[in-house]
Parts: structure tokens; sequence; C-alpha cells
């Protein structure tokens, strides 16, 4: 684990890493439609990108509103605690510019995950995608 590093992304220059993990995680595993993966977010969005050494292995982005999301690790680096660094490089950016609040759409089955982080259920459950999801919002201490 400790050869893994979260970096800030840049979409134009990363673009490809991005990508192919986002199309392996969300389009190939999940059955998300391409159309509803890919969003004009992405253009204005704050990335990430966990590395192992020079691969990517997962991503996840930030809006300028301080919601996170796209948050997706490789099946392989699944359970080395990937999730968690793209998370807290997220909020800390986040409060960096100074967004007190952080919101993400979680996938039902992430719900403790997220609470590990600090964040709470503020949704009934809904679909999105056909998966099940609910909202949560992580509200920051000033820095």
């Amino acid at each position: 684990m400790n050869k893994i590093k979260v970096r800030l992304a840049d979409w134009h220059k990363d673009n490809a890493d991005i990508r192919r993990i986002r199309e392996a995680v969300f389009i190939a595993e999940q059955s998300v439609p391409p159309e509803l993966e890919w969003d004009s977010d992405d253009n204005q969005a704050i990335h990430f990108l966990a590395m192992e050494d020079d691969y990517a292995i997962g991503t996840a982005r930030l809006l300028p509103d301080g919601q996170i999301g796209r948050v997706s690790v490789l099946k392989d680096w699944r359970g080395l605690k990937v999730g968690d660094a793209l998370m807290q490089a997220a909020i800390l950016e986040a409060q960096n510019r100074d967004l007190r609040q952080q919101m993400l759409t979680a996938q039902v089955h992430a719900t403790a995950f997220y609470e590990r982080l600090g964040f709470r259920v503020v949704s009934e459950e809904f679909l999105e995608a056909g998966i099940p999801h609910v909202d949560m919002v992580r509200d920051s201490k000033p820095l």
C-alpha cells in the first residue's frame, strides 16, 4: 500500500487513465450507460488519480460546489484503502477551497464506507442508472 499515492489529475492530459478506470468500474462492471457516465461536469471538475507507481488504479472528482463523485477503484486494488485515500484527497481539496460542506450521491452498498469518513445520509433511497443510491453530506470543521 505504501506505493499507492493520490495526485491531482488533469482532465485533458490524464483523460485516458480516468476513462479507463471509470469505464471498467461503472460501464463494464455496473452496466451504467456511457451517456450517463460522461457529462459536462468533467470539464470543470478537479480530478484525482490514485497511482501505484506509474499505473492509475482509481479516480474521483470534486465539483466546484463541493460535490464529490465518480469515486472508482479497479477491482484488483479494492480492499487496499485506495478509496479512502481518494476520498481524503478530495475532502482536503474541498476544505482548501473553503467548501465547508461536501456532498455525494452514494450507492447504497457503499454508505458505511462514506459514513466512516464523516458523511451522513440526507435522502431517501432512489434509483440512478438502475442502482440504489442515497444523497450524503459531510460538514467540515474550519481548517
